[in-house]
């Protein structure tokens, strides 16, 4: 079976992971700052998705913690697929921050390989094929309404909080221009 008609059985939020790393480098991140801005989105969008269904509610102390990150002064918004991302200059480049601390590219790295384990290499090249499809502009007002029309399915609702669906490859497939 091509991998353009392959199956992946996973759940969605290393998907969106993967696809907001992809969409950030090719709209002018490195790779290792892309990484940590798609683990930051992601967590960002399961987050609110949770405060919605009830699974979380806003707490004093992550109100606190905010407070915190923002009294640091180093950190900078980077707005991406329609979140601002909180993110700090390090030596080595960007990197986002979630819960007041930096996120590691290889701990990222990890988590995608152990969530998409021999098919990672074969959904990043077809994330990337699809981002590099479109000019940075409109792939950077389009990301999130590609995202949701290849994101594996699952059921609506609490029934669906971290479930696992089918990430169909041939759904990544670039639009046709006319």
């Amino acid at each position: 079976m091509s991998a353009s008609h392959r199956k992946v059985t996973i759940n969605r939020a290393p998907v969106l992971t993967l696809w907001a790393a992809v969409v950030a480098e090719r709209l002018g991140l490195d790779r290792d700052e892309a990484l940590t801005m798609g683990k930051a989105l992601s967590g960002l969008t399961a987050h609110a998705k949770g405060v919605r269904l009830g699974i979380y509610e806003p707490t004093p102390e992550t109100v606190s913690d905010k407070r915190k990150t923002l009294q640091q002064g180093e950190e900078i918004p980077i707005d991406l697929m329609g979140r601002s991302i909180p993110a700090v200059h390090t030596k080595d480049g960007l990197r986002a921050v979630s819960r007041g601390k930096q996120i590691k590219p290889a701990a990222v790295d990890r988590y995608l390989a152990s969530k998409f384990g021999d098919d990672l290499d074969d959904v990043r090249q077809a994330m990337t094929v699809l981002a590099e499809s479109l000019p940075a502009t409109e792939l950077a007002r389009r990301a999130f309404g590609l995202y949701e029309g290849f994101r594996p399915e699952v059921k609506a609702g609490t029934a669906g909080w971290g479930a696992e669906g089918e990430l169909d490859l041939a759904k990544l497939a670039p639009p046709h221009r006319s």
